[in-house]
């Protein structure tokens, strides 16, 4: 999946990347009952938006894509805002691999998942597990499936429940986005909340 993010950074084609913090993560910061600053992760950072927003607000955060063209814009965003985040440039699937110490309190996807094969996902979900302390919350922005060529493959709920053992899908509930430019403007995306047992 990296081969086509570089294709599409290099082009310019980046619908996802809005520079807007989605509602949905500022809520669970910021919102009536929002969490305790602690340890988070941005899963497919991308130019670092959610990661640096989630600086600002006290987060110690490590974020990881595997694309670098834009690490170094979200290096730059970071500089400019005066916030310290960890970038890394790595494989997802090798979170073991990477150092990260252990006790995230929050972990961070707006459409990583997704797009990964069932090797791949399985790998995410060994990591992530790992990382996470009891009570984190994994919070995971996620096209349904579609028939989309050269698309993400999608998600269902069915599958985030089996597949993420240890954690608990709390909720489920459309994107509040306006629909994405390109050929997924049409496909339901959904958030996902699963919490670490």
């Amino acid at each position: 999946m990296s081969l086509i993010y570089r294709v599409m950074y290099r082009i310019g084609f980046t619908p996802w990347d809005t520079g807007v913090v989605p509602r949905e993560l500022s809520d669970l910061v910021e919102g009536d009952g929002g969490l305790l600053a602690g340890r988070a992760l941005d899963v497919g950072c991308g130019t670092g938006t959610q990661s640096v927003y989630l600086a600002q607000h006290g987060w110690r955060v490590t974020a990881i894509d595997a694309v670098g063209r834009p690490l170094t814009r979200a290096r730059a965003r970071a500089d400019a805002a005066r916030v310290d985040v960890e970038w890394i440039k790595a494989d997802i699937t090798e979170l073991g691999a990477l150092g990260i110490e252990p006790g995230l309190t929050l972990a961070f996807d707006r459409g990583c998942f997704h797009g990964l094969n069932d090797r791949q996902r399985a790998a995410y979900a060994a990591g992530v597990t790992a990382l996470a302390a009891p009570g984190a919350i994994l919070l995971m922005m996620a096209f349904a499936p579609s028939r989309v060529p050269g698309a993400p493959a999608g998600v269902e709920d069915t599958e985030l429940a089996a597949r993420f053992d240890g954690w608990v899908l709390s909720a489920t509930e459309p994107d509040s986005e306006g629909e994405p430019a390109g050929p997924m403007r049409n496909v339901p995306r959904h958030w996902y909340r699963l919490i670490r047992r």
